[in-house]
This record gives C-alpha cells, structure tokens and sequence, in this order.
C-alpha cells in the first residue's frame, strides 16, 4: 500500500508543476501526520485504529487536472477539516448522509477514477514492454501470490523493465536533502464549493463510518467522537503541507483488525506494525521528488491507474447496487464531462445534479437507504 499510492501525488505533482520542497511536504503530509496519531491510538486504546492520508481524496485531487491550484486545494482541505470537526461536534453526521448520499459520491469517485484505469490501455501502446509486462505481473500475482499485493508486483516488474530497457532519466545535479516548504492555503470560492463538500463526505461517510462498524463487528468499542476529531484536525493540520483526508480505511483497518492480524488483545500491534512502516517511507520523502525526473511518465501513470482499480470496482459496484442508482449515475456521468458552469467544474455540478435528481426522482429509496444506513449502526460514541 504504502509503496503503490505514493505514485497518486507524484501523478498530481507532475500535473500541478510542484516544485521540490512541496513535494517532500505533501509526502509528510500523507504518510506521516496519520502514522503518528494512529500509533498514539493504538498505545492509549489497545485496539487497532488506523489512520491513514485518504485515497479517495488523493484520486480526487489528481482526477481534478490541474484546475484549481495547490494552495486553492490546500485551502478546499483545510476547510473539509473544520467542517469534519462541526458535524462531530454538533452530532450532524447523519444529517449528511441524508442530504449527500454516500452513493452520489461514489458514482462521482468512480468517474474520478476511470480514466486512470482507462489510461492503463492508453499508455500500453506507448511502452507495450515496461506497462505490459506490469499488467501481467498484477494478473499474476492476483492469481498465484495471495499474500503479495498485486500492485506492488506490478511496480517491482515495471521498474526492472525500465532499468532493463534504459528508460529511467536523470536527475539535474544530482541527489540533494529534502527540503519541507509548507502551503499557505488560499479560500477561493471555487475550491470550496467545488472540492470541499466531495472531501468531506469520503472521509466522514466512505472512510470512518464503514471502519466503525467492522471495528463493532470484532467486538472493539472504537471511540467514534474521537476518531471523527482527530480525522478533522489532522486534515486540518496535515493540509498545510498539501491538500490530504485524514480518515480510517476500511480496506487497510480490515487487514489489522481482521482475524488474520492475530488474537483480538494482540491485533493493535499490527497497527503499530502498519503505521511504523508508513513511517518509515518518511526517510524517502526527498527522494520522491526525484522520481518525476528518473521514473517514465507512462510508466507512472500506469501504476497509478493499476492501484486504483479497485477503488473502481467498489465505487461502481456501490453506483449500481441500489437502492439508489440514477443520482449516482449521473453524478458518474456528469464526472466524465468537461461540463463548466459560472466557474465551476464537473466534480461540483457531479454532486449538485446527483444529489438533485435523488432527492427528486429517488425518494423511496432515499427513505430504504438511510433505513440501511440505521439498521447498520452509525458512529456512535
């Protein structure tokens, strides 16, 4: 995980033209303010809470192409965050479910993310060798390596094949210390009605709220009130670095929550595990700067696209279960569109029209969805 996401900034990064020193920070910022606060409450609860820089909110970052600056998303995070915090404090968490339906959002995730995957197949034909020989090495280690992440033997063959085929570039004097340059975020009312409401929503409804409920389902008492805290003031905080979600995961609190990870009073140690290794990536946060130069941009574009494809199954596997589907269809097709409305672009109008046409069209199974959603058990403190 940790080796296969880092290439979703590096692909913003490259889109955005970010100079090194905001690189390295945004790095920090995804690896490291989670690692911290999600070792800190593995140690004060004894129970495995994991805390990680939302994926979902990177893709979106990079699915926006550059239409907004850095400081602009910075500020659009900055102020998910804070809204984080008032909907914990006020208890108005199921008030968002009901007015933004966490499948409005999917469908506008996995417009988000489609042509990512869609690139995979567009780059092939430029590196058929390095990108063919990746999607193999996934496939097979999809089948035969069970225990081995298949994007991460998707990436170890693509950089053998680059090193074999003498595609790597070169770095402009050399190696040099990273440098952190913190964002002074900038407000902007295009960043925030475009990209705060959709950062909110992932973190609060997509991220916490289902990694509660498996918490639940391992018989832990997670505290809700605070993870929904920290997860605010760590996006917060963190997004002075650059634009990050701070949330639990539910595929990554799976894996150190789930049987697998042990006795159940044991299973907080593979969090301490889990965060000390995205701790580690810190030492190669300068480095990461350098692999814009060094690494094929197919090549990272590819790997990028190859890590989210299961983002893209979920999302659209949520799009058309039901009980809603024609908002979230929109909301997906409205995505893929180069839609512009006083100022505002696709990812705003995906959220607006999607929600709309739910609340118009949809209203019986608006109603069967929050039953659901009941039935489920919403955090809780």
């Amino acid at each position: 995980m940790a080796t296969s996401v880092i290439t979703i900034p590096l692909a913003a990064a490259e889109q955005l033209a970010l100079p090194r020193p905001q690189i390295t920070a945004w790095i920090v910022a995804v690896y490291g303010l989670p690692s911290v606060l999600g070792l800190v409450l593995a140690l004060r609860y004894r129970q495995p809470l994991l805390l990680t820089g939302n994926i979902f909110v990177l893709i979106f970052i990079v699915s926006l192409n550059g239409r907004l600056s850095f400081a602009e998303l910075a500020g659009a995070a900055v102020a998910a965050g804070a809204v984080v915090i008032i909907l914990n404090l006020l208890g108005l968490n199921g008030l968002l479910a009901e007015w933004v339906p966490a499948p409005v959002v999917m469908g506008l995730l996995a417009g988000s993310v489609l042509p990512f995957v869609a690139g995979i197949f567009t780059v092939l034909g430029q590196e058929p060798l390095i990108i063919g020989g990746a999607f193999a090495a996934y496939l097979l280690s999809s089948l035969f390596l069970g225990k081995v992440p298949p994007i991460f033997a998707a990436l170890v063959v693509a950089l053998v094949g680059a090193a074999v085929l003498g595609r790597f570039g070169s770095i402009d004097g050399g190696f040099r210390a990273p440098i952190v340059e913190p964002t002074l975020p900038v407000f902007s009312w295009e960043s925030m009605l475009t990209v705060t409401p959709v950062l909110v929503v992932p973190i609060v409804l997509q991220a916490n709220v289902p990694s509660l409920v498996f918490l639940r389902s391992q018989d832990y008492s997670p505290p809700a009130r605070v993870l929904d805290f920290l997860s605010g003031i760590g996006t917060m905080t963190g997004s002075l670095l650059g634009p990050v979600g701070v949330s639990m995961s539910l595929p990554a609190t799976a894996l150190v929550a789930g049987p697998d990870a042990g006795r159940p009073e044991h299973r907080y140690r593979a969090n301490l595990i889990v965060c000390s290794a995205f701790l580690a990536m810190l030492a190669l946060a300068g480095f990461a700067a350098d692999v814009i130069e060094l690494v094929p941009r197919q090549m990272m574009l590819a790997i990028a696209g190859l890590a989210v494809i299961g983002v893209l199954g979920m999302a659209l596997g949520q799009v058309t279960a039901g009980p809603l589907k024609l908002g979230p269809l929109f909301a997906f097709a409205v995505t893929l569109s180069d839609i512009s409305l006083l100022g505002l672009g696709p990812a705003f109008w995906a959220l607006a029209i999607g929600v709309l046409a739910s609340r118009l069209l949809e209203r019986d199974e608006l109603k069967a969805l929050r039953e659901a959603s009941t039935t489920n058990g919403p955090a809780t403190p």
